[in-house]
């Protein structure tokens, strides 16, 4: 038994406990994330289908001294579209307000944001799918003439107000492009799909990382963090400082491949990148209902995770890697979840053999 396996058998022991050098803790973990977010286009890795095309679209409005038409991006969470609309502001040398769809309760939220906008500013709303349906009446006139039609006083008396608003880009991020009312999808100019990154985008997001948090760390460690962090950005620089800290405390602070995987290994994370919710969403489907289809609901209601947390953040991987299947019935776990699990999967039932086809010689 090595000293790393005793060492690590001790904090098991204490619980889980950390030690951390107070000389090395200098920088509180929030600010470690808002530090890693790159500044500029050319700084950002991957997703090179939404960037190219908007390094094109924000030098025109440049040119023009025009605000950048109005942008959505659609994707699953974690993939940068925060940061990405950070980037734009940053790129056009305005200012950005960043609110989220449940945040804007009531209509006046909405109109008190736009009317406090300066001329350029960028709006980015998070979950644009979650608005509030009267708050997103506003924005349509509000996205098309800048401006907001308000009534004043009531009955008889009422009258039709518009309001002015400076020229302005609304950036909206949803992981739902499906959930979004059509007449405000259609008032976006410029539309962005996120996909899940590479390994080796990953490896060169996490390559940046470990450079701006001065953790030194090999090649073998960084693949196999690449190839574990579900294709998400997020997920890569998470575990990025959960090996920090393992290294910290049982190594010598430098990161190698021993110290990842038994890092990894305590944290339930898989070759695959499955967590413990994934193995558990896909042992329920094959040992319960028989590898599937089972709906939604029934397993959202069986291991007691809400339905759109599945729907989300942990169905788009296990389709994405080949484990799960969604079909009109339900879902269903492919073959190669059974073999991942170590479950043998069920025959497939035997094709009915062809009847021979009989040649008839017709004399002439």
């Amino acid at each position: 038994m090595t000293e790393f396996d005793n060492r690590f058998g001790q904090l098991e022991a204490d619980g889980g406990s950390r030690i951390v050098d107070p000389a090395r803790a200098d920088v509180s973990e929030d600010h470690a994330d808002t530090g890693l977010r790159p500044k500029a286009l050319t700084e950002y890795i991957g997703q090179k289908n939404v960037t190219n095309n908007l390094e094109v679209f924000i030098t025109a409005a440049k040119q023009r001294g025009e605000p950048l038409d109005h942008v959505l991006f659609y994707g699953p969470p974690g993939l940068g579209k925060t940061t990405l609309a950070s980037i734009i502001a940053a790129e056009l040398g305005v200012d950005i307000r960043i609110t989220s769809g449940p945040a804007i309760e009531r209509a006046i939220d909405l109109a008190a944001l736009l009317t406090n906008l300066k001329q350029g500013d960028v709006l980015f709303i998070d979950e644009v799918h979650r608005l509030n349906r009267t708050a997103e009446e506003i924005l349509y006139s509000a996205m098309e003439d800048f401006a907001i039609d308000m009534i004043v006083g009531k009955g008889p008396s009422a009258r039709s107000y518009r309001l002015p608003l400076p020229g302005f880009t609304l950036i909206g991020a949803t992981t739902r492009a499906g959930s979004l009312s059509a007449p405000l999808r259609d008032r976006f100019g410029v539309i962005g799909k996120f996909e899940h990154y590479s390994p080796e985008e990953l490896g060169s997001i996490i390559r940046r990382s470990a450079g701006l948090l001065d953790i030194a760390i090999d090649e073998d460690s960084i693949l196999e963090l690449a190839r574990r962090s579900r294709g998400t950005p997020r997920v890569a620089n998470r575990l990025l400082k959960r090996v920090r800290d393992f290294a910290q405390v049982m190594g010598e602070g430098h990161i190698d491949r021993e110290i990842t995987q038994k890092t990894l290994r305590s944290l339930g994370i898989d070759e695959k990148g499955l967590e413990g919710l994934d193995r558990d969403i896909l042992r329920l489907i094959i040992e319960r209902f028989g590898g599937g289809p089972v709906g939604i609901d029934t397993i959202a209601a069986s291991i007691g995770e809400e339905k759109i947390t599945i729907e989300d953040v942990y169905e788009p991987y296990l389709m994405q890697v080949g484990l799960l299947h969604r079909t009109p019935k339900g879902r269903v776990a492919s073959r190669d979840a059974w073999q991942w699990l170590g479950l043998e999967p069920p025959e497939l039932p035997e094709q009915p053999e062809q009847p021979e086809q009989i040649e008839i010689e017709i004399n002439n």
